[in-house]
């Protein structure tokens, strides 16, 4: 099937707005300028930074101008070397306590390949001209703060004076494990159910606050940037990376991804607003078998089904939502393009229908380390090569790399024309400046520790958690719990359950009822957000010495990785991959369940084959990232559940290998449909 086939019901967009200014601008008003090495002028009675030192107001320093004039006016300005360095998007890691890191090192490939480089700050500001960072770092408000402010420091101190613009990934779903280049682990923020948590909710007005929320938090400590959401969709149940999606329901996703937009960026980019890299362009959901492209054996996306065109769905509705980023993935659309590339690579994906057809005029960033590690089709192209590839293809920042000057080489030699260097830093320098980091890119220390993970955005958070718990079946009158129960319980915190008038005994022979929380691959008491939600933690490890970047220890080593072994589960060696509970772990449950009515709660960051779950449970929830607060506050019946499921529960593994990887609800006859969700009546009806 060719692109040109599988696109042609695609709705063209005569016109895609990325929602940088309102169509009717206001007259600007003086904005708040931050500060720390540069001289303020003063013309007609209003302020601007002297960001380039030369004593005049220039026309990219007058926040009075238009975005489109300020951006090209300082590309004019821009020197090939200080172009090139907003086209790399390396890692910055972070000093002792919040201090500037400027010692260079490298840091060990978790993909394969060679070692990826974490430069010092003033290398990357100064010498490489970087300007995008990726923030990996976890650790409190206002250190967060302190570090970033110190990296604006230096960048105002630059010849141009532009300053940094820090991206993330994830820091808010409750329980997330930091995985490098798919999630941080941000207890600091608040903490929310998971994407597909936020899915089941079916409730557009509460993502669209979480959004909001999120983005409060991001600001205040200085991050402008997100590398998500990630709109894949999970057509392929095996596929490792189902957790980050909003399920396998295109219009679902399309749904949620505008509520993002409108929450993180507004109706238009502005001081408030974090510019989204929505990812993964055109989807990766149709993995083959599963496999997921960070490694050669899951190179490919397959379209058994023909079903390129659904995949693309939902970023039609975010371009026109005004997606100002878009992250193309690793993988080569199997026989859909003439050339049989990696996504970013791909001319026929990134300009012929991104661009093109779907009228996409923002920011194309590429995913972390294609130019070294995750190569595919192009494996026979030198890194510079690559480059040029890559920009021909329509790229335009090229993340976690550390190589500018193949850009510069490239001009230089007459491969790569400046004016087409020119196009990338427009497009790039457009959202900088309508984010308004130009006049303030510093963020206020005591304002992130009022504003990071407050009690009131928890208080929505938890909410959000209990209108994410899906009941999947109820029988034997098991719930809502009745009051006074004697319980024996499995990965959940006893004192929740004592509090709430439980006694918690010691074994199923003493309870009335069971309460278990299960995970695919790990012990039942390691268990995502099986903690009480207690007040924000003060800091965490950073800089050099804790195992990833800022210090985090990356995938399983870190000992609550609840997606697999390494690497979030993806990196299976290529071996076939299961989705059934190990039979020694179903036998332990399986004991209890016959010992006494027993209520499971299972986190699903995928669909996993549960019949036996199912049938000998007197209860089973799924959920996607629950606190126990939240979770016996549906069990009690005080907020009843109104979850419904984003994906379907297969029946078998037989099911699962018979269905095509890029259609939705196909399996054979579903354990639990997508949609499928029931409730109960509240305890005060009961009463």
């Amino acid at each position: 099937m060719s692109l040109r086939v599988a696109s042609r019901c695609l709705v063209l967009l005569a016109s895609a707005g990325i929602g940088l200014v309102s169509a009717r601008q206001p007259t600007p008003s003086q904005p708040v300028l931050g500060t720390r090495t540069v001289k303020v002028l003063e013309v007609g009675g209003l302020k601007f930074k002297d960001l380039n030192k030369n004593g005049k107001l220039d026309v990219y320093e007058d926040w009075r101008k238009p975005v489109d004039a300020r951006a090209d006016d300082l590309v004019s300005q821009m020197t090939l070397e200080e172009k090139a360095g907003l086209m790399v998007s390396p890692t910055l890691t972070m000093g002792t306590d919040g201090a500037v890191n400027e010692e260079s090192r490298p840091m060990p490939n978790p993909f394969g390949g060679p070692a990826w480089s974490l430069p010092g700050t003033s290398e990357a500001v100064l010498k490489m001209h970087s300007r995008q960072f990726i923030n990996r770092a976890n650790t409190s408000p206002r250190t967060m703060v302190t570090w970033l402010n110190g990296v604006q420091q230096i960048a105002e101190s630059s010849r141009l004076g532009i300053p940094a613009f820090f991206v993330t990934n994830p820091r808010n779903h409750l329980g997330g494990a930091m995985v490098v280049g798919i999630e941080e682990a941000g207890g600091s923020f608040s903490q929310w159910p998971g994407t597909l948590g936020l899915a089941a909710t079916r409730d557009a007005a509460l993502v669209e606050e979480f959004s909001r929320i999120a983005a409060e938090e991001y600001v205040a400590v200085g991050i402008r940037g997100a590398y998500h959401p990630q709109i894949d969709l999970a057509t392929e149940p095996r596929w490792a990376r189902i957790s980050g999606t909003f399920g396998e329901d295109a219009d679902l996703t399309s749904e949620m991804v505008r509520a993002m937009l409108r929450g993180f960026q507004g109706k238009t980019l502005g001081p408030k607003s974090v510019a989204l890299i929505v990812k993964h362009f055109p989807g990766g959901g149709p993995a083959i078998q599963g496999q997921d492209s960070h490694f050669e054996f899951g190179k490919y996306d397959v379209y058994p089904g023909k079903n390129f065109d659904y995949h693309v769905k939902p970023f039609k509705a975010a371009i026109d939502a005004g997606a100002v980023a878009i992250m193309p993935y690793y993988s080569i659309p199997k026989d859909i393009t003439p050339e049989q590339v990696g996504m970013s690579y791909n001319k026929a994906i990134v300009t012929d229908l991104l661009r093109d057809r779907l009228g996409f005029k923002g920011i194309v960033n590429s995913d972390s380390g294609i130019t070294t590690s995750m190569v595919w089709g192009v494996e026979n192209l030198t890194v510079e090569q690559r480059y040029k590839k890559g920009i021909d293809a329509g790229v335009d920042i090229y993340s976690n790399d550390t190589t500018p000057e193949h850009v510069v080489n490239l001009v230089r030699k007459g491969e790569l024309s400046q004016s087409r260097v020119d196009e990338s830093a427009r497009r790039i320098l457009r959202v900088r400046i309508a984010l308004g980091i130009f006049e303030n890119p510093y963020a206020d220390a005591d304002v992130a520790e009022r504003t990071v993970r407050n009690a009131a955005f928890q208080k929505k958070a938890l909410e959000a958690q209990r209108k994410s718990l899906v009941l999947l079946k109820e029988e034997r009158g098991v719930l809502p719990l009745k009051a006074g129960a004697r319980v024996y319980a499995e990965g959940v915190d006893a004192k929740v359950l004592q509090v709430r008038g439980f006694t918690v005994v010691a074994t199923p022979a003493e309870a009335d009822v069971a309460l278990l929380r299960v995970t695919f691959n790990e012990p039942s008491g390691e268990v995502p957000g099986a903690r009480a939600m207690g007040a924000r933690p003060g800091g965490g490890v950073a800089g050099p010495g804790g195992g990833g970047p800022g210090g985090a220890t990356t995938g399983a080593a870190a000992g609550r990785n609840p997606r697999g072994a390494g690497l979030g589960g993806m990196n299976t060696g290529g071996a076939p991959i299961g989705l059934t509970l190990a039979p020694d772990r179903l036998e332990k449950l399986r004991v209890v369940m016959k010992a006494k009515p027993t209520i499971v709660a299972m986190y699903f960051d995928r669909p996993y084959v549960v019949p036996a779950l199912a049938k000998e449970s007197a209860a089973l929830l799924a959920h996607f990232g629950v606190s126990d607060e939240a979770l016996l506050d549906v069990l009690t019946g005080t907020y009843p559940p109104t979850g419904k499921l984003p994906f379907e529960l297969p029946s078998s593994m037989l099911a699962v290998q018979e269905q095509k990887e890029d259609v939705p609800h196909d399996s054979k006859d579903p354990l639990f449909p997508f949609g499928h969700g029931i409730t109960f009546a509240p305890a005060s009806a009961r009463r």
